[in-house]
C-alpha cells in the first residue's frame, strides 16, 4: 500500500516519505563507497534498507535517480563546508586558504562521500573516464574558486593572472593529492594540506 498524504499537501512527500528517501539515499552512500557504484544495485539497496525493491522504485523510479541522489546529497555537503569556512575567513587571501584546507578537509573526514562523488563521475572500470568530460568542475567547485581569485586581484593581494587556469591549477594539485591519499591511507593528509596552501599561496600572492 503507498503511504497517504495528507491533503492540500499538492504532492509534497509526508514526513515518512522523506525519512524513507534520506535513508534509501544513505544506504546508497555506504554502498558505493563500500563496494562501487556497479554493486550498488536496487536489489542491494533494497536488502540493506531492509525494503522491498519496489518500495525503493516507489520513491525513486530507477537506480540512476537514486543514485543521482546521493551524489547530489554528498556533493551539497561538501560545498556548504566549503562555503562555510571561507565565509568565515576575515580577507580575500585568508578565503582562498580556507577554501583549500576546507577541501582537504572534507574529503579527510568524509572517505566515503569521496568514493561516491569518484565512483558517480568515472564510466569505465579503470575509472579513468569521466562519464561527462568536465563534470568536476560541474559541481561548482570551480566557479566557486575562481570567484575567490578575482577577489584578491581586486583586493589587490594577488597577482595578475587568469583566474580560470590557475584555479584548474590548484584543484588539480588538490585532486592529485586527495587521490594519492585514497591509494595510500599512510600519506600525511595535514601535511600535504600546508604543502597545497604554500603552492598555492606562491602561484597567486602578489
Amino acid at each position: 500500500m503507498s503511504p497517504r498524504r495528507s491533503p492540500g499537501s499538492a504532492g509534497e512527500p509526508t514526513f515518512t516519505e522523506r525519512a524513507r528517501r534520506e535513508q534509501l539515499v544513505a544506504c546508497t552512500i555506504e554502498l558505493i563507497a563500500s563496494r562501487g557504484y556497479p554493486a550498488a544495485s536496487l536489489s542491494a539497496i533494497a536488502e540493506r534498507a531492509g525494503l522491498s525493491k519496489a518500495a525503493v522504485l516507489y520513491h525513486f523510479g530507477s537506480k540512476d535517480k537514486l543514485t543521482r541522489a546521493a551524489f547530489e546529497h554528498v556533493v551539497s555537503r561538501f560545498a556548504a563546508h566549503v562555503r562555510e569556512r571561507v565565509a568565515a575567513a576575515p580577507d580575500p587571501r585568508a578565503a582562498i586558504v580556507a577554501y583549500v584546507r576546507a577541501m582537504v578537509g572534507y574529503q579527510q573526514a568524509h572517505r566515503s562521500h569521496v568514493r561516491v562523488i569518484t565512483e558517480t563521475l568515472l564510466d569505465d572500470a579503470g575509472g579513468t573516464r569521466l562519464k561527462t568530460p568536465g563534470g568536476h568542475a560541474a559541481t561548482g567547485r570551480l566557479d566557486g574558486l575562481v570567484e575567490l581569485l578575482v577577489a584578491g586581484q581586486q583586493a589587490g593581494v594577488c597577482r595578475e593572472f587568469a583566474p580560470r587556469v590557475v584555479a584548474l591549477a590548484v584543484g588539480g594539485a588538490i585532486d592529485g593529492v586527495v587521490a594519492a591519499w585514497l591509494s595510500d591511507p599512510d600519506l600525511d593528509l595535514d601535511a600535504a594540506a600546508d604543502e597545497l596552501v604554500e603552492f598555492t599561496l606562491r602561484a597567486i600572492d602578489a
